[in-house]
């Protein structure tokens, strides 16, 4: 039997406005330093994803941007949080080296209990949580050594999976969780994404899984953002929508054509808190 949407749950995220938005170097596939970048845009489109998760009854946080890091809007990449556990980013490219010790001063600033990266990881940009488990990319970006790290500060398991295509350089390129429920975890992915160990590990833990196209993928279809229900994705990724659809889910087009060009999506502007 096909697996269907479980229902709503409230969410908790941290975003950051693109106020300094900008593309000025050049660090995967999607960035073009000579395509024009228009911050106004990147900011209505973003203040309209933030509104569509305060419509839908989540909780926003915002963290203050920081000039001179254009990509701190993709705040995804700035932690994971798991049981009110703060797991620091440490990024591999200089350029976006500032952005860990931000976002992890945003959340000893609030109380949360941080832990400082030994290992490079770029938080859930790599780190997804699914049910029980952490499933964990490596390959471009996140190192496989931080992945035996966040297991022991967590205490959860944590499934390794080794990315293979340089335009889906995270995880959450090539990856969405639809459902983080223990009783009913369901995800989304791209098949060619994956080695072909790292897509057996899927096929065995998720059989049911959606199967997104190469066009869904080109779009980012799959930074997407779910609360169980809602499935908040890129308007351009029409048959992932309608595999959502047809499993009880809700897709909402929400566009950061702009946000693309920096190589991200709702996903990589959206980092989930977990108490």
């Amino acid at each position: 039997m096909t697996a269907t949407a479980p229902g709503q749950t409230p969410r908790h995220y941290l975003m950051c406005e693109p106020t300094h938005y900008t593309v000025s170097y050049e660090i995967n596939p999607w960035m073009d330093k000579t395509r024009h970048t228009d911050a106004d845009l990147a900011v209505q489109q973003w203040r309209r994803l933030r509104d569509t998760y305060l419509d839908l009854g989540h909780t926003v946080e915002t963290i203050e941007p920081i000039p001179g890091l254009p990509d701190m809007v993709y705040a995804a990449n700035g932690a994971t949080v798991v049981g009110g556990v703060v797991y620091s980013a440490r990024f591999r490219h200089p350029e976006r080296q500032p952005e860990g010790p931000a976002y992890q001063k945003w959340f000893a600033d609030r109380g949360y209990v941080t832990h400082t990266a030994a290992q490079i990881n770029e938080g859930e940009g790599d780190l997804l949580v699914v049910g029980d488990l952490i499933l964990a990319g490596t390959g471009f970006r996140t190192d496989r050594a931080a992945h035996a790290e966040m297991q022991e500060l967590f205490g959860v398991p944590v499934v390794s999976l080794e990315l293979v295509d340089p335009s889906y350089y995270h995880l959450d390129t090539a990856l969405a969780v639809l459902s983080s429920d223990p009783a009913s975890p369901q995800i989304a992915y791209y098949p060619p994404a994956f080695s072909s160990g790292s897509r057996a590990v899927l096929e065995h833990l998720f059989p049911d899984a959606v199967l997104a196209t190469a066009d869904d993928a080109r779009a980012l279809g799959l930074n997407a953002v779910s609360d169980g229900l809602n499935v908040v994705v890129a308007p351009d990724a029409t048959h992932l929508a309608g595999e959502l659809r047809d499993r009880g889910f809700q897709p909402i087009p929400v566009s950061t054509s702009e946000l693309l060009k920096g190589g991200g999506g709702a996903k990589c502007c959206t980092l989930e808190i977990r108490r």
